[in-house]
Parts: C-alpha cells; structure tokens; sequence
C-alpha cells in the first residue's frame, strides 16, 4: 500500500471485529512513527496501548458513570471552541448527521442516538486502545505536533491492514481514566485511538464523509 492509498483508505471506523491485534505489529507501527515531524524534535507525544483486562477495566470504569451525565464529565481542554460556526460547524454536525443516517436513527429518536453515543466509550468494539497525553506547559505548537503523529500511526495502521478511530470524546472522562492508568498529574490527557480489524461491511463504516473542495481551503499565489 502507497502513501496514497493509505491516506484514500483511512476513515474513521466505528465497528471492529471481534479479532485481536499482534503486538509486534503494533511495536512495528509506533516504532516507525516515531519518526513524526515535530517542533525543535521536542517528541511531545506520549501514550498507553490498552488491550485485555486493563481496557476492559477502563471501559467498566465509563459505564458505571456514564448514567450520571454530565456530572460525570471532567474534560482537561475543550473539544470544540464555544465559538464555532459557519462551514466549520456545517461539517461537525454534518458527519454526525450522516453517521445517524447510515445508522437508519432519526433525529427524534433520541435514546438511540445517546446509546449509539455511548459506544464511543466502548472504543467501538476495538481490541485496543491507545490513550494520548502531554506535559500541561505544551502549547498548541506541540498539540499540533501531536496529530502529526497520530496521522503518521493512523496511516502506518491501515499499512498493516488495521483501522482506527481518533476518540477525542475520551477527554471527557479523564478522571476516570486517571483511575485506571497512571498519567501523572502535570500531563493532559488528549485522546483515546480506537485500533482494530474495522468490519467495513457495516453502513456506520460506509457512509460518506464529504472533505472540503480544495479552493475552499487553499489560495495560490505566484503561480
């Protein structure tokens, strides 16, 4: 698999199948990404790999709290900037809206939504999870820093065959997860990575998920 293909294939998987991941594949995947663009080579990326009792502990842990609302929430950063609007905001609630289509669950149905909601904090069935923290004095330099890499793992993962899912919705729950692994306390917790054999066949890993047109984005001067 090219670049290319790596990057056309990756989308983020919502249901895996019931199948466990090589831990050498996963050494071989995190060792090669270490060679992720960073600010200065600062390498601000740190980060759990969970399988076994211990993600089944952390995903106990979620459920039993998960009644509890929005008591039980004790996100470190926001997710999403208070201010967002326009196409940004067309496109959060766009994906959110054709994810709930392919799933058949109107927007009425409430229940459903939240339940399907919740699988989120079932890392979708995935066989690992991958939790991703910094020191708090980072800055949004090294934040970005930390996607680049996780981008590099997401495509280094589909090289291998694997699928994954980048969960910031895990932040919401970092005191829970502070219970279930040890980040010491003057790191931030960022984010969970679901990774796994995605089962594609299902329609919540098939929909559609339009990317804006390049003009939109990007402006050319000098050519």
């Amino acid at each position: 698999m090219n670049v290319s293909e790596a990057v056309t294939s990756r989308r983020s998987v919502r249901a895996f199948l019931d199948q466990p991941v090589d831990r050498d594949v996963l050494r071989r995947v995190l060792e090669t990404a270490q060679r992720a663009p960073s600010g200065g080579n600062t390498q601000p990326w740190n980060a759990i790999v969970l399988t076994g009792d211990p993600l089944a502990r952390l995903l106990a842990t979620v459920a039993a709290v998960i009644p509890q609302g929005l008591a039980a929430h004790s996100p470190e950063y926001k997710i999403y900037p208070p201010e967002l609007e326009g196409a940004y905001q067309q496109r959060r609630f766009g994906v959110a809206e054709a994810m709930y289509a392919a799933l058949d669950i109107p927007r009425e149905d409430k229940p459903s939504r939240l339940k399907w909601f919740a699988r989120n904090f079932q890392a979708f069935g995935a066989p690992v999870l991958l939790l991703v923290h910094t020191p708090r004095y980072m800055g949004p330099p090294q934040w970005s820093d930390m996607g680049m890499w996780l981008q590099t793992v997401m495509l280094l993962l589909r090289e291998e065959g694997l699928d994954s899912c980048a969960q910031e919705a895990w932040a919401v729950y970092s005191k829970q997860i502070r219970e279930c692994v040890d980040i010491s306390d003057d790191h931030v917790f960022f984010c969970g990575l679901a990774i796994g054999h995605g089962n594609r066949s299902l329609p919540v890993n098939q929909f559609p998920v339009p990317r804006a047109a390049l003009d939109d984005v990007v402006r050319w001067e000098g050519f």
